[in-house]
């Protein structure tokens, strides 16, 4: 979900998922001053393996974390781990843990209600919905869904790779993007009863081979913009909210034209205002920048901004939309750049600090930081 900043920005936690091994031991956890951009130095927040995607409960006081793995505490399958956020610390409690539903959970989310947790497991190609008790701990899944099929990347998508699950802003439908299958599924959402069900059409498709991987919705609710792993390529949608339908309008290449490395993005994300799309190239290792047509929903290339390191997997805006943190995974390292909110053009702070390999990053407002508010949607 976008949230939108009701009173004047002051202070966020700032979380980091990471892939654990000889230099990670799971989150860690920094702060950022909205009206510097200072964030200070991220230490360890929570020990826990692989938490490479990270989530927030509407009432921002529960967080949610995939454990890639093959296996869950001795079980098989992925693993999804509760916590609970002190909002004056930053300290997390662990909760509890469930199996994801499938191998290699990579994302989840919170439906609109903080009643159910939805999980693409990207291992085995699978979607499940979790839910999310009073207390903010997670029960075992209460819906599987399994994906079929493949497309024509024989190496990337010999099977359905589910990467990423979205609600839609009306909590109606559940967009999945499906690397393996060159899919967007959409399903109608049972906020009721946590069910999910195929809707018609059931899936909206990109180009073969292109790999869509993640999905963000404009803040007003009428677009929504997938990243594509494979081809590096970004597809504009119109999201018809009442038909759930998403209707492309036009795909992008993320690099510039002289671009030679070899590259797969990553993460795209729509600035607060709906003005600005940035995409992340792992390879090419930047940004790419697009403003966004306020009518048409469609994009126009603008530049690219290097992201100081290599791989970055993830990156964030902060909610006043005046600070983005990009994730470099292979070098161990998170830059702060401003965002000029008249072109969205990136710019250096000259802040980088040590974070071993950051894969995602979530903002939680601290206990005296800003009131957010959920958009309303036209």
């Amino acid at each position: 979900m976008l949230w939108a900043v009701s009173a004047s920005a002051r202070e966020f936690h700032v979380y980091f998922g990471t892939y654990t091994g000889a230099k990670s031991r799971g989150i860690y956890a920094a702060r950022l001053d909205a009206n510097t951009g200072r964030l200070t130095v991220p230490e360890l927040a929570a020990e826990t393996r692989n938490p490479s995607f990270l989530a927030l409960h509407p009432n921002r006081r529960f967080l949610y974390a995939v454990g890639e793995l093959s296996d869950g505490a001795g079980r098989r399958g992925g693993a999804v781990n509760a916590f609970a956020v002190d909002r004056t610390s930053g300290r997390l409690t662990f909760l509890n843990q469930q199996q994801s539903g499938g191998a290699g959970p990579c994302h989840l989310a919170v439906d609109h209600t903080g009643r159910w947790l939805l999980v693409a497991n990207y291992g085995s190609g699978s979607v499940a919905v979790l839910p999310v008790q009073p207390d903010g701990s997670l029960g075992a899944p209460a819906t599987v869904v399994q994906h079929q099929g493949s497309s024509v990347n024989p190496k990337r998508q010999a099977g359905p790779h589910a990467h990423h699950v979205a609600l839609s802003p009306d909590n109606r439908f559940a967009l999945v993007c499906d690397l393996g299958l060159d899919q967007v599924l959409v399903y109608q959402f049972d906020a009721a009863n946590g069910a999910l069900k195929p809707h018609k059409p059931p899936f909206a498709a990109v180009a073969a081979g292109a790999g869509p991987r993640h999905l963000a919705f404009a803040p007003n609710g009428r677009f929504a913009y997938v990243v594509n792993e494979l081809n590096s390529t970004v597809t504009a949608f119109r999201w018809d909210a009442e038909g759930g339908l998403l209707k492309d309008m036009q795909t992008l290449t993320t690099l510039p034209a002289a671009a030679t490395a070899d590259n797969t993005c990553a993460e795209v994300e729509v600035h607060p205002s709906g003005a600005f799309v940035y995409a992340s190239n792992r390879g090419h290792n930047s940004l790419a920048v697009f403003s966004v047509d306020r009518t048409s929903g469609r994009l126009r290339p603008t530049g690219h901004q290097v992201t100081g390191g290599r791989t970055p997997r993830h990156f964030a805006i902060d909610p006043t939309g005046r600070w983005l943190l990009a994730e470099n995974q292979d070098s161990d390292s998170v830059l702060v750049f401003g965002v000029d909110r008249a072109s969205g053009r990136l710019v250096p702070t000259g802040q980088k600090h040590t974070v071993p390999t950051p894969v995602c990053c979530l903002f939680v407002p601290t206990a005296t930081g800003p009131r957010l508010v959920a958009p309303k949607h036209r």
